[in-house]
C-alpha cells in the first residue's frame, strides 16, 4: 500500500479544478502569457494625453545619481506639453559617465 499525504494531494487536486466541486479536471493548467500587454497600455494612455511623436532625435542619454548614464541611439520619443510627459523607448544601454566623454 502506497502511502499518500492527504493534505498534499487535495492541495494538488485543487490547483487543476476547473469549476467548483464536482466538475472535470484537466490534464495540464495551461498558463496564458500576456505578450506586449504592458506596451499596449502605455500607447493607449499616451494617446489619451495627446502624446505627439517627436523626430529627428538620434540619442537620448540619461544620467543617474550613481555616475552612470542610460544611453538609448535612435529611440522614439514621444511628449505631452500639457502634462509635462516625455516616453522614451527603444534599447537601453547602461554606460560609465567616463565612456561617454570623448
Amino acid at each position: 500500500m502506497v502511502n499518500v499525504d492527504q493534505e498534499k494531494l487535495a492541495k494538488m487536486q485543487q490547483s487543476v479544478r476547473i469549476g467548483g466541486k464536482g466538475t472535470a479536471r484537466r490534464k495540464k493548467k495551461v498558463v496564458h502569457k500576456s505578450v506586449g500587454g504592458d506596451d499596449k497600455k502605455l500607447q493607449l494612455t499616451l494617446r489619451k494625453l495627446q502624446a505627439n511623436n517627436i523626430t529627428g532625435i538620434e540619442e537620448v542619454n540619461i544620467f543617474r545619481e550613481d555616475g552612470s548614464v542610460i544611453h538609448f541611439t535612435n529611440p522614439k520619443v514621444q511628449a505631452t506639453v500639457q502634462a509635462n510627459t516625455f516616453a522614451i523607448s527603444g534599447n537601453p544601454e547602461t554606460k560609465q559617465i567616463s565612456e561617454m566623454l570623448p
